[in-house]
């Protein structure tokens, strides 16, 4: 039983560490490798969706990766990676999408947010603070009356 045991955490020893491989890629010049780390920095990943390339361990993001260092050691410019990208994942893979009628939402959709919440704060706190209505000369009356049956 405890060499059945040793085999099977061993196993997940090499497998574990069979998925923990690094990618190392190799670059002409300093400035290429400069240029491939901006641009993972600046490229969503499609999975994650709030991390870079850069920073994101999904299988999607390594493909990505991989896609942008063989685009980049052919020869492609930013530009042109970025569109290649986006003309795949669209435009949220770039944290700065351009302003454009489709991509007014993302720009725009977080301030509309934020002032709907800041309306519904206000109104719940204005009906909140609102001074309490007068009674009027019969409601006063009736209560004066309650008031003295109770006593």
């Amino acid at each position: 039983m405890r060499g059945a045991r040793l085999f099977l955490y061993s196993g997940l020893l090499l497998v574990s560490m069979a998925q923990a491989a690094i990618h190392a890629y190799t670059f002409d010049s300093p400035a290429q490798e400069q240029r491939f780390r901006k641009l993972t920095e600046e490229l969503r990943c499609p999975r994650c969706q709030n991390e870079s390339l850069a920073g994101s361990d999904a299988p999607i993001a390594q493909d990505l990766k991989d896609r942008t260092y063989l685009m980049l050691r052919s020869g492609k410019s930013d530009a042109e990676i970025k569109r290649f990208m986006v003309a795949r994942y669209g435009d949220f893979v770039i944290y700065k999408p351009p302003l454009r009628p489709r991509t007014w939402v993302l720009w725009i959709g977080p301030w509309l947010l934020l002032v709907g919440v800041v309306v519904v704060v206000i109104s719940r706190l204005s009906r909140r603070s609102a001074p309490p209505a007068s009674l009027s000369a019969e409601e006063q009356a009736r209560l004066a009356a309650l008031l003295r049956k109770g006593d």
